[in-house]
This record gives structure tokens, C-alpha cells and sequence, in this order.
């Protein structure tokens, strides 16, 4: 009998038992929905059908149903699974107390650290012979450049670098007469200078040692390097100051000829609750924040003060100690922007 039943449940197509499935289980939640029904009229002593007595007093359940038979709806949250949110790359922050930092903003130039540059020249008169690096070579310190032919001894000798960096310039090639000029310039571009242009109004707030945020004028990289120089001389052409920036570059992020912009910190002010700058979102037209609870991720609308372009301070909506979402904030908020347009149609 068993497998009778069972050879025609192999012959119902699969989308006509799970749609079986789904009725049946409407039909239980519905039986379900009549046993409580009359569960709950027993308990008040009526019959079927039997309408309230007056001044009967209602459970939070029938009350709740009274009023339209729909839950109070609470906060939207978002919940990720550990892959999802590793996808996302999520970074979480503390809200809390920081330090705002007052700055003022300078435009400028990277150029190569002009005490780690050196010009090559040969060391006797002569013809040179051959030619090892061209423009843009990485050379090590000691490592041959080209040969010469000295024109006393007629012997060759080895013209070297005087340094580890980058071959910037090269003035010679092979059967041209070495002197005394330059044959090759070669700059160690493991650190550079920003050389940021200032204002005569702006010279008595900037001095030696204050730290710099450099970024490129399109928004890429950012570092973090400190004021070693204030020139004391002023250019005709542009009628601005030289405050010059000492920045770590061994990474090579930062070429000679970029052009960046530089705040400079002149000051800073504690805040009681401050979030990351990447934590703030546009949502409904204000500011808000993603945080991050026990039931989920939730948005929250909040009132902010003053910011620095890396934390901004919150006047209201948040508390210190409360969790949100930094980096990878605006993922989640395109994710909202989705589920409000699947949800609108």
C-alpha cells in the first residue's frame, strides 16, 4: 500500500505538491486561528456567536485585534549574515569623545626632496662609451650608469650612483664628450616635499611642526606629514608664502608634479560624542547613522555640529558608547534604496 502511494506522489510534478504544501499550511494557520477562537470564547463563557457583555474587560490580544488586527510596527532594521557583511566590508566605530581638529585649507605642488637628489658627473674628461639606465629607472646605490673612456689614460672607468632612487634625468648618450656637466640626475623619492602656497593673511596662524593631511585635489590618497619649513620671502608672481611639507613617500603613492591640497592644523576642540565622517549618510533628506544592536543594523536620523573631514561631532540622536556602521556605510544605504524601490512596486 505504501509504495503504491508513493509511486503516485513520484508522479505529481513538484510544483503542484509544493503549492499543496503552501495551502495546507494556510488551511493549519486558519484551524489554528478557529481553535484559539473558540478557546478564547469558552474562557469568556460565550457560545458561539454570542456577542460581549457590556463593561467586559478585553485581553491585550482582543484589544490589539480592535483596533485593526495589525502589530505596531517598530523601527526598520537590517540584519547581514558574516558573509554578507565581510562582502560589504563593514567597519564598525564607537561613539564617544575625540578631538576636532580647526583647520585651514592650502593648495600645492609634490616635488622630489631636494636633499636627496644629486647630480652624476663624470669624474675625468672622456668619451663616453655606453649608457646603462634611461629616464625612470630604479637604481641602487653604487650601480653603474654608463662607462667613459678617459682621454689622458684611455682607460674606461665605471660612472656610479651616489644613491638608491629613480633616474629623473639623463643628458649624455654614447660617443658624446663627458666634462664637468651633469650626466645624469638621480633622486631618492622615498620621501618628497609638498610645497603648499600661503597667504600673507593666513601666515601667522601656520608654523613649523604642525601636522598636514595631504590629499590629491580628485579626492585619492591621503597622508599625514608635518611642516618643516615657513619661507620667510615671498613670490612676485603668485604675492604667497612657501609652507613646505615633509612627506613620507616609500610607498611611492606620491609623484613629483601632483597637485594636492593640504589642511593644516592650527587648533582643536574637544567634542562629547563624535561619530567617523564616513558614518554619515544623507537618508530622507537629513543625516543619519547606521547603528549596530543586538536585533540588527538600524538607521537613525541625528543632528550634527562641526567636523574636521574625519570625525564629525553629534548634537543629538546618539549617545556615547553606541555602535555604528563606518566604513561601508554607503553600501547599506544603497541596499535601503533598493528595498524601497522593490517595495514601491
Amino acid at each position: 500500500m505504501n509504495s503504491t502511494i508513493n509511486n503516485a506522489l513520484r508522479r505529481i510534478p513538484q510544483s503542484l505538491l509544493l503549492a499543496s504544501f503552501i495551502v495546507l499550511a494556510a488551511c493549519g494557520s486558519d484551524a489554528h486561528k478557529d481553535e484559539q477562537g473558540h478557546a478564547h470564547d469558552d474562557a469568556k463563557g460565550h457560545s458561539e456567536g454570542s456577542p460581549h457583555q457590556e463593561g467586559e474587560q478585553h485581553t491585550e490580544g482582543d484589544q490589539h485585534e480592535s483596533e485593526g488586527g495589525h502589530a505596531e510596527e517598530g523601527p526598520e532594521r537590517i540584519k547581514l549574515t558574516a558573509e554578507a557583511r565581510e562582502a560589504a566590508k563593514l567597519v564598525t566605530a564607537s561613539a564617544g569623545p575625540a578631538t576636532l581638529k580647526d583647520t585651514i585649507q592650502l593648495y600645492g605642488l609634490v616635488k622630489p626632496n631636494a636633499e636627496r637628489v644629486r647630480s652624476v658627473t663624470a669624474r675625468f674628461p672622456g668619451v663616453v662609451r655606453t649608457v646603462g639606465v634611461k629616464i625612470g629607472d630604479s637604481v641602487s646605490q653604487g650601480a653603474t650608469l654608463a662607462t667613459v673612456e678617459s682621454n689622458e689614460s684611455l682607460q674606461e672607468y665605471s660612472v656610479r650612483s651616489p644613491l638608491g632612487g629613480v633616474v629623473t634625468d639623463r643628458m649624455t648618450n654614447p660617443g658624446e664628450q663627458a666634462e664637468s656637466q651633469p650626466l645624469f640626475t638621480v633622486a631618492d623619492l622615498s620621501s618628497v616635499w609638498v610645497e603648499l602656497s600661503l597667504f600673507p593673511r593666513d601666515r601667522a596662524r601656520v608654523r613649523v611642526g604642525q601636522s598636514v593631511r595631504i590629499q590629491t585635489t580628485d579626492g585619492g590618497p591621503v597622508s599625514e606629514g608635518k611642516i618643516v619649513f615657513v619661507s620667510p620671502l615671498g613670490s612676485t608672481q603668485t604675492q604667497s608664502l612657501t609652507a613646505r611639507v615633509l612627506l613620507d613617500n616609500r610607498d611611492q603613492r606620491w609623484s613629483p608634479g601632483l597637485y594636492v591640497r593640504g589642511e593644516v592644523a592650527i587648533g582643536e576642540s574637544a567634542v562629547a560624542v563624535a561619530v567617523p565622517a564616513v558614518a554619515l549618510q544623507d537618508l530622507e533628506g537629513g543625516p543619519s547613522v547606521f547603528v549596530e544592536s543586538k536585533d540588527g543594523i538600524e538607521p537613525r536620523r541625528v543632528s550634527v555640529g562641526r567636523s574636521d573631514g574625519e570625525v564629525t561631532e553629534v548634537l543629538a540622536g546618539l549617545v556615547a558608547g553606541e555602535t555604528v556602521i563606518g566604513q561601508g556605510s554607503f553600501v547599506l544605504k544603497a541596499e535601503m534604496g533598493k528595498g524601497e524601490a522593490e517595495h514601491g512596486h
